[in-house]
């Protein structure tokens, strides 16, 4: 066993001490994966060494390393080492985190992490709550599930729920999940800096109190995904004091920010929410999976979530010792605490603070270099580590339909040089590539790199633009 799990952790060593120097992207179509990895089940033993081999050989190099410096899009998964050896006592021990019963440390543990995000937060200690999820979809449900039973008891049929075009796709699958119809959804359109519209918001909630209806929950964002855009978060949480509705904030991309100066200043009024989703897999720099629902009061929770069966009557506990399972919807669970918990404890909140900081400055500096190009169009700033742009050349008065096919072009051209991970996003009805810098390990000759190669591919889609317009 020693042998087989020092083997191991030199694979995992060497994937962190050399992912710099691999390609951050594969391809495989079903026919090739098919052909690669299809069997039938296996009735008889194979050596151990020989399955570890093929999984490093044949299963790992076909995944794309998001915690590459070149992985710029979706939300690169940073990781870090010690939270990966924290993985790996958890499942090694096989704790059980779902009551205190069955591990007291293992549930203290998440108290006292939590404990360490409220204060982040600015979120009440005493009666404040919360519990680790697999990521943000599952807290935004969590969210979503007692926000509905606090606001709307047994019967919802007349409630609305109002978040914006720019809000995650995870809060609109969690509100069909729990029962809502399409037409109890209001979508918010966002103005040009792609922030709900407040004016819009305020009318179409007093439209729908004159029209019977029940209006019960607003969803912000504090960092979409698309631009990285934070909604005026204290305005919203003044319209739902006012208006008696649940406040919840998907913080899940962009709440990490709060530990930097200038996340701070556009997170402000983020205390004010009744809820919060964070995901410490994105910022946190956590491997998959951790997310993480943050209450105002804990009793939300189990008051929503608690059942009490005969087979759990013996380990109920008194009401300090938490059983996480009463406060959402896994009665499994695995030990995400002790990776949070170890890696906070090992590099000390400085260091996260200081890597956060230095994405957005990143990010910035790449505004600054597209910005000095005649090449490159901003379309959306730099904010929360996320910034937009196209390839659109001073001078060349091409149309948006051609442009939308020259940047998709660009884009799958460095994905298929496997030189980069570069995708695009719509934002405004153009098509736009989109860097999400969240990654400390990213420099800006990465950056420059890649942008040196997008623009040599936009050189070539140029020339065949003109090609083709000439004939």
């Amino acid at each position: 066993m020693q042998q087989y799990g020092y083997k191991i952790v030199d694979h995992i060593v060497e994937h962190f001490e050399n992912q710099n120097t691999k390609t951050p992207v594969t391809h495989a179509s079903r026919k090739e994966m098919d052909a690669l990895l299809a069997e039938q089940i296996p009735h008889l033993p194979s050596d151990a060494n020989e399955v570890l081999d093929f999984v490093m050989e044949q299963i790992i190099p076909h995944s794309n390393i998001v915690s590459h410096p070149k992985s710029f899009s979706f939300v690169p998964g940073p990781s870090n080492y010690i939270s990966a050896m924290a993985d790996t006592i958890a499942t090694g021990f096989n704790i059980f985190s779902g009551g205190w019963a069955a591990s007291p440390a293992a549930a203290e543990l998440e108290i006292v992490t939590m404990n360490w995000l409220l204060e982040i937060f600015g979120f009440p200690e005493k009666d404040g709550g919360g519990i680790f999820t697999s990521g943000g979809s599952m807290a935004n449900l969590t969210a979503l599930v007692t926000a509905r039973r606090i606001k709307c008891g047994d019967d919802f049929s007349k409630a609305t729920i109002y978040l914006s075009d720019q809000a995650h796709s995870s809060n609109i699958k969690a509100i069909k999940v729990i029962g809502f119809k399409k037409e109890q959804i209001r979508i918010i359109p966002t103005d040009l800096e792609f922030k709900i519209s407040l004016n819009k918001l305020k009318n179409i909630i007093a439209r729908d109190r004159l029209e019977g209806l029940q209006p019960f929950c607003i969803i912000a964002s504090a960092g979409t995904t698309n631009t990285g855009t934070v909604d005026p978060l204290d305005e919203i949480a003044t319209i739902c004091a006012q208006e008696n509705l649940w406040f919840h904030i998907d913080g899940a991309y962009g709440g990490a920010a709060i530990l930097s100066n200038s996340g701070k200043k556009l997170l402000k009024g983020i205390e004010r929410a009744d809820s919060l989703t964070v995901d410490p897999h994105k910022w946190f720099y956590q491997p998959y999976e951790m997310g993480c629902l943050l209450v105002k009061n804990h009793n939300w929770l189990s008051s929503t979530f608690t059942e009490k069966p005969e087979y759990l009557r013996d380990i109920e506990g008194n009401e300090s010792e938490i059983n996480f399972y009463d406060h959402g919807i896994q009665l499994t669970r695995r030990f995400r605490a002790l990776k949070f918990y170890m890696s906070l404890k090992t590099f000390g909140l400085e260091s996260f603070k200081s890597a956060i900081a230095y994405n957005i400055d990143l990010t910035e500096q790449t505004e600054s270099i597209l910005r000095k190009s005649s090449l490159w169009e901003i379309v959306s700033p730099a904010t929360l580590a996320i910034i937009n742009f196209r390839y659109n050349p001073i001078g060349e008065n091409l149309s948006e339909k051609e442009l939308d096919q020259i940047n998709q072009n660009i884009s799958q051209k460095i994905i298929a040089s496997q030189e980069a991970l570069l995708v695009t996003t719509v934002l405004q009805n153009q098509v736009v590539l989109r860097m999400c810098l969240i990654n400390p390990r990213t420099t800006i000759k990465h950056i420059q790199d890649t942008l040196q190669k997008c623009e040599e591919y936009g050189q070539l889609e140029l020339q065949k633009t003109e090609k083709t317009s000439s004939i």
